[in-house]
């Protein structure tokens, strides 16, 4: 009698609707999340140039190369400091001597091995200076191409300090995000709850004008120099939680 009780209890167990078994495992409600990306611009002036100048040279013999350059590099930075360039401002961004290898005619014979011979040697100094008077870009180009830069990339404008420019672009973005979360959650009429996540991605500094010129120049060349204004970025994902 007892075994067939314990078996009709059983059976009743394995009848009960699926609904009630899986309302013993429901958990807590999901929470609703609310994420929004904003983005914040600021424009600023640059207050500092950088300028890479070079001086190449080139002789049979590598001694003769290496003299003629380092005399020619010595008076662009001695120009430069009596133009205001502090030595601070002033890094040499590049050395090396290469020889100059004889190239093949155009009539070349491929059957016949070519063995290129060294004709002479080629000497490049590159000097790297921070301009922080604006009004003086054009000039020190002049002065350097002048005096024996022959190779110029610049100038990269920038500030000194973007630190405050990258904040001020940062709490754009913020309010940005807020702005349009407000906007949907009114839309959607819920409200928004406390803020769960914040993300930022990568504030980008900002892109720079450059101008690459190979020498020579008029000695008598004016260089007209526009700075313009800069453009800080910053990119935030704020997520909030929803009250209802």
């Amino acid at each position: 009698m007892r075994a067939q009780i314990g078996t009709l209890l059983v059976a009743a167990a394995l009848c009960l609707p699926p609904v009630t078994m899986a309302a013993a495992q429901e958990g807590p409600p999901r929470q609703r999340i609310m994420v929004m990306a904003g983005e914040g611009l600021v424009q600023a002036p640059p207050d500092m140039a950088t300028i890479t100048l070079g001086v190449v040279s080139e002789d049979a013999r590598a001694s003769a190369a290496l003299a003629a350059n380092s005399a020619a590099m010595t008076e662009v930075i001695d120009a430069l400091k009596a133009e205001g360039i502090e030595s601070r401002d002033l890094q040499t961004s590049g050395f090396s001597v290469q020889p100059i290898m004889s190239q093949p005619p155009r009539n070349y014979d491929h059957s016949v091995p070519f063995r290129p011979e060294i004709l002479g040697y080629r000497v490049r100094n590159n000097l790297t200076a921070r301009i922080r008077d604006l009004t003086r870009v054009g000039a020190i180009l002049d002065v350097s191409v002048t005096l024996g830069a022959n190779s110029v990339s610049g100038p990269n404008f920038g500030v000194a300090d973007p630190q405050p420019l990258e904040d001020e672009a940062r709490g754009v973005a913020m309010a940005d995000a807020l702005r349009k979360a407000e906007l949907y959650a009114e839309a959607a009429g819920v409200t928004l709850g406390p803020v769960v996540r914040i993300e930022e991605s990568i504030a980008h500094r900002p892109q720079t004008f450059e101008m690459r010129a190979a020498m020579p120049m008029a000695e008598d060349a004016a260089v007209p120099i526009e700075s313009g204004e800069l453009t800080f970025r910053a990119q935030v994902s704020v997520s909030w939680r929803l009250r209802n």
